[in-house]
């Protein structure tokens, strides 16, 4: 090949590639809008976990300032007893049951729900009050606060009597794939006596809580598996292949610090997560597979979007919409 056709071929690939990353580019943005309307999953709680466990568990609240009483919504006896039943008690521990956390405060617990734009921030009590926070946590060593920031105000925190182990209002909630308490043949179960598509089951936090759209969708595709399997016609090799992709999924996912398609999740420093530059299908429509080059596919999906590789993924004959 002479200089002349060596400069084309190399205009060619640069442009193919400049193509690529527009299309990339494009289809990223139309995730993201779609993803403002999803809650955190999983991965993105459990980070916030971590950071709570690492910043606040162990000292003691000094006030409590509920900003926007919506805030406290769930708890019925209003504002003023959600702050007279935390001040001068100290925070014990930080747990979570799929997408809920909460906080221990001697035999109670302090139940958060980040619903769709919740922040928990720690930071230096001087700093700026932003018009988004609905509760403002001081404490007693005068350290760092804590401030839940909701923009969208769909979350909410409450104290639980009595909801130190586990919070009356999410005891239904199912064990998530890391918990001891977790029992895949026992899931394994329930889902072929279910008789819907693999994905509605995959989200039905009664049998499996954490997963969300997002890593359901990612998870399906490792598996190899069409969102609308019957849950019915799936084997024991399958089911053990997809609950090893959604824990698969989900602890990459948490290693990244969660997927951030939208500037409103971030974890207690106020830092964004990274699992979005690994995603396979999820808002890839048009793009090619990273298994096996078929552009992927988007199809309605319950008020959302479901993602997935026609040729890795084939639809089955039966299928559960």
């Amino acid at each position: 090949m002479g200089p002349l056709a060596s400069q084309r071929a190399a205009a060619a690939t640069g442009l193919r590639s400049e193509e690529r990353a527009t299309r990339e580019g494009a289809a990223l943005k139309a995730a993201r809008r779609r993803a403002r309307k999803t809650l955190p999953e999983l991965p993105e709680v459990e980070t916030v976990r971590r950071g709570l466990e690492r910043h606040v568990v162990g000292r003691t609240i000094e006030d409590v300032r509920v900003l926007h009483p919506r805030a406290v919504r769930r708890h019925l006896a209003g504002a003023k007893e959600f702050s007279a039943a935390l001040a001068g008690r100290s925070l014990d521990s930080a747990l979570r049951r799929g997408k809920y956390l909460w906080m221990s405060v001697g035999e109670d617990a302090l139940l958060t729900h980040l619903g769709m734009s919740g922040q928990l921030l720690v930071g230096e009590p001087d700093r700026p009050v932003s018009p988004h926070v609905r509760i403002w946590f001081t404490f007693s060593d005068e350290g760092p606060d804590l401030r839940f920031t909701d923009q969208r105000t769909f979350g909410h925190m409450c104290v639980v009597r009595d909801g130190a182990e586990l919070p009356a209002p999410i005891a239904h909630i199912a064990p998530d794939p890391f918990e001891p308490a977790f029992d895949p043949d026992a899931l394994a179960r329930k889902m072929r006596r279910r008789h819907t598509g693999v994905k509605r089951a995959l989200l039905d936090q009664s049998m499996i809580s954490g997963v969300g759209n997002i890593y359901a969708d990612e998870a399906l595709w490792r598996a190899g598996l069409h969102w609308a399997r019957p849950t019915e016609t799936l084997n024991g090799p399958e089911i053990s292949r997809l609950l090893a992709a959604v824990r698969e999924v989900l602890g990459e996912a948490l290693e990244a610090g969660g997927t951030t398609f939208d500037s409103l999740y971030v974890n207690v420093n106020g830092e964004s997560g990274y699992f979005e530059r690994s995603l396979a299908v999820y808002g890839r429509e048009g793009l090619p597979c990273r298994k096996c080059g078929t552009p992927v596919r988007r199809d309605p999906f319950m008020n959302r979007s479901a993602y997935s590789c026609p040729r890795c993924q084939p639809r089955p004959r039966r299928a559960h919409w």
